[in-house]
């Protein structure tokens, strides 16, 4: 049921002959995965000290 839903299938749901509930997607469902090698983000940017050695200081704050 759910691939049918999926493809965008409702499906009711009887009590004998009285529906009593619906079945239906939230949201059409068109997510594909992106192909290898695609960018799905901007690049991640950083300040050039980012990998410079900590001071005595900052190690102490950080209890290293």
């Amino acid at each position: 049921m759910l691939k049918e839903i999926q493809g965008g299938e409702t499906i009711i749901i009887l009590n004998g002959s009285t529906p009593v509930a619906q079945l239906s997607a939230i949201a059409p469902s068109v997510s594909r995965r992106p192909k290898v090698g695609k960018r799905t983000s901007p690049p991640v940017r950083y300040t050039t000290d980012a990998f410079q050695p900590l001071t005595d200081d900052q190690l102490k704050e950080w209890g290293l």
